[in-house]
């Protein structure tokens, strides 16, 4: 059994996304995972830290339908890693014991989604994007670039939705900010665009961004652009929201 006392005393930090890194106590201890095996054992074990977990839990998102031979002193071994690494930090038998103030990179971002966006709500443009650019930040990483099991594809497809939040969020504030702030809408934009080519409010941000930089005539080719990609693709028209958009822009430019 750990010892969970002092467990709070310690600042542990943990980058998942992009290259994973490991901080106790302000010293860098990542270089004593072992290898691939040890870096998704500590990513595993920290997103699901508040979850019971198995040892034939751990096996299969490490190792799949195709475990080693030795499975049980092999998993064993990467656990006895993992606490070396982490000490004085506590691991309960399959259980990494994180403080309450530990830092993990995807669960800040995911706050700071959801506090952009209830910011945009409140017309706290300043919080929207700064916290939009946080989760940004993170979701562009990645997540165990090279790695194959079903659980890290719900991982990067979480952050796929999480990028395309960010972008639309920070590009919605970044409109509304106005100023030196328009081209980085407009950057954001093309961006969520290129991301999520039938997310029509992607293009209706892009059309105003360029809009408020006096851009009408490639604000216009933008909803021509959307026009033809949902007819051709999908067989609609874009929404009233759109439609009304390019009515306005009619009136001031057509």
């Amino acid at each position: 059994m750990a010892d969970y006392r002092g467990a709070a005393d310690h600042r542990v930090h943990v980058q998942l996304c992009g290259q994973v890194a490991l901080e106790v106590d302000g010293e860098r201890r990542e270089t004593g995972l072992p290898g691939r095996q040890g870096r998704m054992l500590l990513a595993y074990t920290v997103l699901r830290r508040h979850d019971p977990l198995t040892r034939d839990e751990l096996c299969f998102a490490l190792w799949g339908d195709d475990p080693p031979r030795a499975v049980d002193s092999s998993l064993g071994a990467l656990l006895s890693r993992l606490r070396k690494v982490l000490a004085p930090v506590p691991v309960d038998r399959t259980r990494i014991v994180l403080p309450p103030g530990a830092w993990v990179d995807l669960e800040g971002a995911r706050e700071a989604i959801h506090r952009a966006e209830s910011a945009l709500v409140r017309a706290d443009l300043a919080v929207a994007w700064s916290a939009a650019q946080t989760s940004l930040f993170v979701a562009r990483r990645g997540f165990l670039a090279g790695e194959d099991r079903p659980w890290i594809d719900e991982v990067r497809a979480e952050l796929q939705t999480m990028r395309e939040r960010a972008l639309e969020a920070y590009a919605a504030a970044a409109v509304r900010l106005g100023g030196t702030e328009l081209a980085t809408a407009e950057r954001a934009s093309r961006e969520l665009v290129g991301l999520a080519p039938y997310r029509e409010s992607a293009y209706r941000l892009l059309m105003n961004a360029l809009v408020a930089q006096g851009n009408g005539a490639e604000a216009m080719r933008v909803y021509d652009a959307l026009l033809r990609r949902l007819r051709d693709d999908l067989g609609v028209r874009p929404s009233t929201a759109s439609q009304a958009l390019h009515a306005e822009l009619l009136a001031r430019f057509g």
